[in-house]
């Protein structure tokens, strides 16, 4: 018979601190929503307060703190392997970055709210599809009760620009304030489909080709073709059956071609041009840059957020009951400095890491792009791959190549004839290369392209060509022939 009984046992187990848990939300912060979190800590923290200090000081500062140095070196081109060791690479130094007690880093700009250079504030609205109908229509001189029409099918209108109600839904709606027919919604109908995008309002994807094709001049070649195709055989084109089509418009050839392009050139989703979202900007958060001495790595000192302990309250704490609550905001400000601290240490650690492995592609471009993945930076760094994936994401790199997440410099790796390892990113780069060189009369298939690059020793399949072709956006052989024939 089994009885009740206490037992002891002793055993290790990994707790998530307070601390640590700070730490690996502020890692994963990008540079704004950062920046955003720090003003609100510092609202109802009393703890913490802005450090604010002469231009001249926060520039001593940010030349002292966060630099990184890579020494360049010749590097054959030919290796591209990802299993050389750390051994082979540049080695780098890092001075120190001054981080102490009192300040979570360098920044010129003022976390005060009272800085008084000029600042360029962008569009923070941009026009919504169904406001930039409504406004078009303000301007299009109808009725009363056609302005009203318009603007209930101005609200069945989708973000893609097609009318979701039918006519007699819309008629409907209308009651009991105004009366109209079918055929009156149909009339305002054909106006609002005049507006600006072309195409908007249609109820069908034939009917926006064929609006869109009717605001071309009517001695565009193969126009009248494209229409029929538009409103009659659209079909046939999705089943490529080109040969019935021909049939059925009975047209050369050449007319057909043109008649195609016509309507491969008309947008499907119209509304989809109306951007109804603000523009969101890129704020790197390391800065890389060529001097005499080699590749240097700096952390962007505009995305610190510089803030210190508010010593005259700490010094005014004492162990009295009464003051915990203080205590205690004390015990997070210093937290939050120091995580802070953990995440600009392990900003730079991964960006010159990075640096390190990628020195090839800042000196010649992406066809010299090594193969890199997360455990090869967490192993350098001694850090756990989840740091890096975090680390990584929504983090930038101001290079004089341009503006790079830094999860761009990751990549898979193909395995050359000769044992050693390529990127996929070269491998694109150089697809990219030998379409952008090639016979516009006769551009290259996969089947061409994945026979050149084996006969480069880059042993890669026709839908591995065509799966990074695609992902680059750039159209198969055919289509690339017809439009390099197309006139005009």
């Amino acid at each position: 018979m089994l009885k009740p009984s206490l037992q002891l046992r002793i055993g290790q187990q990994l707790t998530m601190t307070p601390q640590l848990q700070q730490a690996i939300r502020l890692l994963q912060l990008p540079a704004l929503d950062l920046q955003a979190h720090v003003r609100e800590t510092l609202e109802s923290n009393v703890m913490l307060e802005s450090d604010e200090e002469s231009p001249a000081e926060s520039a001593l500062e940010s030349v002292r703190g966060g630099e990184a140095e890579v020494p360049t070196r010749d590097y054959p081109t030919e290796d591209h392997n990802r299993q050389g060791s750390l051994d082979d690479e540049p080695e780098v130094e890092i001075a120190d970055e001054g981080w102490d007690d009192r300040s979570a880093g360098p920044t010129g700009s003022s976390w005060s709210g009272e800085d008084d250079r000029p600042t360029d504030f962008g569009d923070a609205h941009e026009m919504t599809l169904r406001e930039q109908l409504l406004e078009q229509l303000e301007l299009a001189r109808l009725s009363p009760v056609d302005l009203a029409i318009a603007r209930v099918i101005a609200d069945a209108i989708s973000d893609d620009g097609y009318l979701q109600e039918d006519l007699e839904t819309l008629r409907a709606s209308l009651l009991p304030e105004i009366n109209a027919d079918v055929a009156d919604v149909e009339r305002v109908l054909a106006a609002v489909q005049s507006l600006e995008p072309a195409g908007v309002g249609a109820r069908s994807l034939g009917e926006c080709i064929a609006l869109q094709l009717r605001q071309l001049d009517p001695a565009t070649p193969a126009r009248e073709f494209a229409l029929r195709i538009a409103n009659e055989h659209l079909d046939l084109v999705a089943a490529q059956q080109l040969t019935l089509l021909r049939r059925q418009l009975r047209c050369s050839e050449t007319d057909l071609e043109m008649a195609l392009a016509l309507v491969r050139s008309c947008h499907p989703r119209p509304g989809a041009t109306v951007s109804g979202t603000p523009a969101e900007y890129v704020v790197p958060d390391v800065f890389v840059r060529r001097s005499d001495h080699g590749w240097i790595v700096e952390v962007n000192p505009a995305t610190v957020p510089r803030v210190r302990v508010n010593q005259s309250y700490a010094n005014l704490i004492s162990r009295n009951a009464d003051h915990a609550m203080l205590r205690t905001q004390l015990q997070e400000a210093r937290w939050l400095l120091r995580s802070l601290e953990i995440r600009s240490e392990t900003l730079v650690k991964v960006a010159r890491c990075i640096v390190q492995r990628q020195a090839r592609f800042f000196e010649s471009g992406e066809e010299a792009m090594r193969p890199l993945i997360l455990k090869d930076v967490a192993e350098a760094v001694e850090m756990h791959e989840s740091t890096i994936s975090r680390v990584t994401t929504a983090k930038y790199m101001h290079t004089p190549r341009g503006v790079f997440e830094f999860r761009y410099f990751f990549s898979s790796h193909v395995e050359a004839a000769d044992g050693t390892e390529m990127s996929s990113t070269a491998i694109r780069a150089k697809i990219r290369k030998i379409i952008g060189q090639e016979s516009a009369e006769s551009p290259l298939s996969d089947s061409k392209l994945a026979e050149m690059l084996s006969a480069e020793g880059i042993p890669v399949a026709r839908r591995t060509v065509a799966k990074y072709r695609e992902a680059m956006q750039i159209a198969p052989s055919n289509e690339r022939k017809r439009a390099a024939a197309r006139p005009g």
